[in-house]
């Protein structure tokens, strides 16, 4: 049973004969997917095929050759996952606003679904499509537990007010997931040319893809089976120390919708490992992501300085013209060519692994507002590293990571300092009381220079 309270229908469309179309976009998986399970009960309920299709945009906010890497891998495997099940599969190139109306004229499409994302270039093409649409486009939220509309209405102040919110609901929302049943009979699709894809990409080539993190379906369910076994059970005490490797890997697959944030809840909740492991954890996966989606829904400044609230500016805006022990270009940060060995290690993990671990980005986060000329400027250098080379950039967690480590967003006024004002301060120093610096710095240290 699918919850309707998921369910959005986007234009003032009726339901109509014809192929239901799932426009896949944020949720890149076949198995935990309401939208998915959705278009799959819509096209029984009319009686008729089902197809799935994705577009690949030409340049999504400048991704480069890393994501479409790890997305397109995972699409392949989407692919053939959805064939064993009888559901075509199609993948278009151009503008998704464009090429989804083209298309569903083309097989005369009687509904189109799709999935949710907060992101202000994805509602912009929804809102576009929808307009141009004859036929309902219904969005289903598949990415999160408790669906960000119902969660809450507004953008919360602070994860204090928004979890109350959120725990209420989730005896509603945290369900297992019903069975995809195959189609009995299919509308033939083409295997789509994966090669020829590639070799169109216009993306940048010099962040070139990783080989430690296998993308896809089945590469999110070994991992999240292997941090349930060997790593959760130390989460709480362990998750701050970037040498102790108990982090889950897994907000590459979140971010690429590879697996279910809920179906991880589940497994998780019902894991026998510490109260406070499994608590810590969740408050993550759960409340702190979802308030991530939350921030980016209801505040379309969320990627600058201006979407932070205003004690937060006004305390930046007094101190903006304090004196800067250092002052570092966007060339020099990327290149990791600052004065702290430890800085200089967090920016080299970022580039050469895809991720940093989650205490050390939140320090790098706030040494660019220390090491930069405006609060302004650090912030769109914070974004424009995070989204060149992690794994889980252009997400709202990178985006809510960066306005709460720079401008105060879920946090409060803490103490008044130079340069950071009100802004939570946090040093090397605090680091090295949380871990060894010298171990991860050498981690680091040793690897050869990157291309830039």
């Amino acid at each position: 049973m699918i919850d309707p309270r998921r369910i959005t229908l986007l234009n003032n469309c009726r339901d109509r004969s014809g192929p239901v179309i799932y426009w896949m976009s944020r949720d890149q998986r076949v198995r935990h997917n309401w939208a998915l399970l959705f278009a799959r009960k819509k096209g029984e309920l009319l009686q008729q095929p089902l197809m799935v299709v994705f577009t690949l945009a030409p340049s999504f906010l400048n991704a480069p050759l890393r994501h479409y890497d790890f997305m397109l891998k995972g699409l392949q495997e989407v692919e053939g996952a959805l064939r064993r099940l009888n559901i075509p599969f199609y993948l278009l190139q151009g503008e998704p606003e464009i090429e989804l109306s083209r298309f569903a004229r083309k097989m005369k499409a009687g509904v189109v679904v799709t999935d949710f994302s907060p992101l202000k270039i994805s509602r912009k093409w929804k809102t576009t499509l929808g307009a141009q649409l004859t036929l309902p486009l219904y969005e289903v939220d598949a990415h999160n537990i408790v669906p960000c509309r119902i969660a809450s209405g507004k953008q919360e102040y602070a994860a204090r007010t928004f979890r109350p919110k959120i725990k209420s609901l989730l005896g509603e929302f945290l369900t297992g997931f019903p069975q995809l049943e195959p189609l009995d009979a299919t509308t033939e699709s083409l295997p789509v040319d994966w090669n020829g894809i590639r070799s169109s990409l216009k993306a940048d080539h010099q962040v070139a893809p990783v080989d430690w993190l296998k993308p896809g379906e089945e590469a999110a369910a070994h991992c999240l089976e292997s941090f349930l076994k060997n790593r959760l059970s130390t989460y709480a005490e362990r998750r701050n120390d970037p040498n102790s490797g108990v982090l889950s890997n897994l907000s590459p697959y979140l971010h690429f919708g590879q697996i279910s944030a809920q179906f991880i809840a589940l497994q998780a909740s019902e894991s026998s490992v510490p109260d406070e492991s499994r608590s810590a954890f969740l408050e993550e996966l759960i409340v702190r992501r979802e308030l991530s989606d939350n921030y980016c829904f209801y505040n379309d400044r969320y990627d600058s300085l201006d979407g932070c609230p205003t004690w937060a500016k006004e305390s930046l805006i007094k101190h903006a013209a304090d004196h800067r022990d250092y002052i570092y270009s966007q060339k020099e940060f990327e290149e990791g060519a600052t004065h702290e060995r430890l800085w200089n290690s967090a920016q080299l993990e970022l580039v050469t692994t895809g991720k940093i671990h989650g205490y050390m980005r939140m320090y790098w986060a706030k040494k660019i507002l220390e090491w930069s000329e405006s609060a302004e400027q650090a912030f769109e250098t914070a974004i424009a590293l995070n989204d060149r080379y992690a794994l889980d950039g252009r997400d709202p967690n990178g985006y809510t990571g960066i306005a709460w480590s720079i401008g105060g967003v879920h946090d409060r006024p803490w103490f008044e300092r130079p340069v950071y004002g009100k802004i939570r301060y946090m040093n090397a120093s605090g680091c090295a009381r949380k871990f060894d610096v010298n171990r991860y710095i050498a981690r680091f240290e040793e690897i050869p220079d990157f291309e830039f």
